[in-house]
């Protein structure tokens, strides 16, 4: 430490020290040699890697919000289905319907079946679980599987590996042996059902109707109903009539707690489409009026 005697002035002091004089020229220089020098260490040390300082402001570009297809004619919307098809088998043609239920409710469950006029184009695997007479019954009308107690522990033993069979129909006297294998049928939609037409005595009746394309429909948990109404390969009208009277089906299974009427709150939307191909938006006003085509034709027949 620097003391200063008493004979000693600061001015004298501060003269006898030599100090630097720096320019503004002289100063920006140093400043800007000194920041170079960083610069270069900084980039040593991160490899050349650029650092989130150097990088440039992101820049927020507006996007334009899709809009939705505007649904059209249900036969406009046929004809599309077709005409878009490019598999070289022939795809199906499923039709879905959200409907306006809480699926939660069981008072608003939606299940049902209709027979389709010109059927779904798809062969149907039938087995039969029916004695004596019923039996020999089913085999004549084209069951394909028949069997009654035996069946029954055969497809328990398997847990249901390999079922080759699309549709069950059973006799009434059957039903309480079948509770077996109710959790194997129930979970793939093969369950016999009297509300459905399929437990019954007169089985040649129910067999031709599933033959001819009776078709089973009931709400997912979505609130959706999603059915075959036909193949690519048929004419435009064949696919008109079978949806009507899938719609006219679906009218007449409305729940009651469903506000509104008619249509209205419990048709929400529907889409059209092939195995293959994009869904098209289909008016639920067409819909209705395929519905009342299909009835009033019905009702003629």
């Amino acid at each position: 430490m620097l003391r200063l005697g008493c004979h000693e002035s600061l001015p004298k002091l501060v003269a006898a020290l030599q100090v630097r004089a720096f320019s503004a020229e002289t100063f920006q220089f140093t400043l800007s040699r000194e920041y170079s020098s960083a610069t270069q260490l900084d980039e040593a040390a991160t490899g050349g890697i650029r650092t989130i300082g150097d990088l440039p402001l992101p820049r927020f570009v507006p996007t334009q919000r899709r809009q939705r297809p505007v649904p059209i004619q249900l036969a406009e919307a046929i004809r599309q289905v077709k005409a878009s098809k490019h598999a070289k088998f022939d795809e199906a043609i499923d039709l879905a319907i959200n409907l306006g239920i809480d699926p939660r409710r069981g008072d608003q469950m939606v299940r049902g079946a209709v027979s389709l006029p010109h059927g779904t184009g798809k062969s149907v695997r039938i087995c039969v679980f029916a004695n004596d007479e019923a039996a020999e019954a089913a085999r004549a009308a084209g069951a394909d599987i028949v069997g009654s107690e035996d069946l029954i522990l055969e497809i328990q033993q398997s847990g249901g590996s390999g079922l080759a069979f699309d549709k069950c129909v059973a006799t009434p006297d059957l039903m309480p042996k079948l509770g077996k294998i109710a959790r194997i049928l129930g979970p793939r939609g093969l369950m016999p059902n009297p509300k459905l037409g399929t437990v019954t005595t007169n089985v040649t009746e129910a067999i031709h109707s599933l033959k001819r394309g009776r078709v089973e429909f009931r709400a997912d948990k979505g609130a959706v109903v999603h059915a075959a109404v036909g193949r690519c390969s048929f004419d435009e009208e064949q696919v008109y009539a079978n949806i009507g009277a899938l719609a006219s089906a679906l009218l007449s299974a409305r729940p009651k707690g469903v506000k509104g009427s008619g249509s209205g709150g419990y048709l929400l939307k529907a889409s059209l489409s092939s195995t293959m191909g994009a869904g098209v938006p289909v008016s639920v006003a067409s819909l209705v009026q395929a519905a009342q085509v299909s009835k009033h034709g019905a009702g003629a027949a």
